[in-house]
């Protein structure tokens, strides 16, 4: 799938990051630009590296009037960095910013080391955490859209003396040999398998609503703590580490509500800013399953500065699933880390969450408020759910299979030939059965 060949020894590979910034003048028509500060993108950039082992041994935050379209950061600035460089080697340069295939030619020239864009970056992290074959077929289906944009006008000869660098390998060596053909028939047979994932998966999703059960999908900024809290939930040991994108592939369980009643929370990949729309369109197969949920819990990290931006980020990439403000599917908040907070933000906090019905406070490290985000959830999903009193002949096979098809079937208790029922079903699907009942289709 990829060219990837681990450096020959074992010490730490050295990195310099940079954050090109536009000034507040020059960012001003763009919102987005403002959600966050520059030093906090920089240390998330910086996280992104330690995600995959890197040393980072600078960073800097580049201020600039405008990009620059040779080397986006310009050549004066690119003059220094190399300088730099020579006096403390590194493997790779991360720029945090999207990077033009000509930009990223002249800035390799320039600085005389590899360069990866924010992209590429977050491509490495996804290509060391895929662990099933969906994962890997979705991180080399963006892998290889992302190499294809690089081909155009973008190597030269020279290039061929450029080694290859994790996940991306290089463009020289063996990356130059693939033309675009060869890309997009791989491509090809990559989105055919993937076609399968989604049957497979709506195969699944329909099986799950014969049980039924509803599902609640896990969503939240990278690093906000969702797998840590689906852990602490389900009681299961998922993959949860203090790292950007801990978690790649989506992972369900059965989780027993107060009120006894089950449902599968499902847990997903990690959002970020500016996700590269390879990678939305890659692991459209996985987020689906946030689109197919009964309930959406959004896990929020709020001892990070930046926890409103983040949230905004999270909201852009719903958006672009189908998922908005006025969609109808419900939601819920879970205010994560309590535990990192100070005593009087907590407490401010807790009584800012109390006064809605639709925020709780919790630690997943520590368990605070689990409990009452389970109580949330289960009554959350009630508001939705009827109870009814069925009485069937016991021989009505279509009608009792109607029934467990659609709903949860409580009690069941046989009598002089007669099924008498206790079902839990959705307003929608009750509706339905009165309809069945009366004659008319369901």
């Amino acid at each position: 799938m990829s060219d990837y060949e681990p450096l020959e020894d074992e010490r730490a590979r050295r990195a310099l990051v940079l954050h090109p910034s536009l000034k507040a003048t020059a960012a001003k028509a763009n919102a987005a630009d403002l959600r966050r500060r520059p030093e906090a993108r920089l240390a998330e950039a910086v996280g992104l590296a330690a995600a995959i082992d890197l040393e980072v041994v600078h960073a800097e935050v580049v201020s600039l009037s405008a990009w620059r379209p040779s080397t986006l950061i310009g050549s004066g600035k690119a003059a220094e960095l190399a300088a730099l460089i020579e006096e403390n080697p590194v493997d790779v340069v991360i720029v945090d910013a999207a990077v033009t295939p000509v930009q990223q030619r002249n800035l390799e020239k320039a600085l005389k080391a590899k360069v990866i864009d924010r992209t590429g970056l977050i491509l490495e992290i996804f290509g060391a955490r895929a662990r099933t074959k969906e994962g890997r077929l979705q991180v080399e289906l963006a892998h290889l859209n992302y190499q294809r944009s690089r081909l155009v006008r973008s190597w030269t000869h020279l290039e061929r003396q450029r080694g290859g660098f994790g996940f991306l390998g290089g463009p020289g060596e063996s990356q130059l040999e693939i033309d675009r053909r060869l890309i997009g028939e791989r491509i090809a047979r990559i989105k055919l398998d993937l076609e399968q994932v989604v049957n497979t998966r709506s195969l699944h999703r329909r099986a799950r609503q014969k049980v039924p059960y509803p599902v609640v999908a896990l969503v939240g900024y990278t690093n906000a703590g969702k797998s840590t809290l689906f852990n602490r939930i389900t009681r299961s040991e998922v993959f949860a580490k203090d790292l950007l994108f801990a978690t790649l592939d989506p992972t369900m369980r059965t989780v027993r509500l107060p009120s006894g009643r089950n449902i599968i929370l499902s847990d997903t990949v990690g959002f970020i800013s500016d996700l590269p729309t390879h990678l939305v369109a890659a692991f459209r197969a996985t987020l689906e399953e946030v689109i197919s949920a009964n309930l959406i819990l959004h896990v929020r990290d709020l001892s990070h500065p930046d926890t409103d931006a983040q949230a905004a980020d999270v909201a852009d990439v719903l958006a672009s699933l189908g998922v908005t403000e006025s969609s109808s599917l419900a939601r819920l908040e879970a205010w994560n880390k309590a535990d990192q907070l100070s005593p009087d933000v907590r407490d401010t906090l807790q009584n800012q969450a109390d006064r809605q019905d639709d925020v709780v406070l919790v630690s997943a490290l520590t368990g605070y408020g689990c409990d009452t985000l389970l109580q949330r959830i289960d009554d959350r999903l009630a508001s939705d759910r009827v109870e009814i009193d069925v009485t069937l002949d016991a021989g009505d096979g279509a009608a009792i299979a109607w029934l467990h098809r659609h709903g949860e079937v409580l009690e069941m208790q046989e009598e002089d030939g007669h099924l008498r029922l206790s079902v839990a079903l959705s307003q929608a699907e009750a509706g339905k059965w009165l309809k069945r009942q009366e004659g008319k289709p369901a």
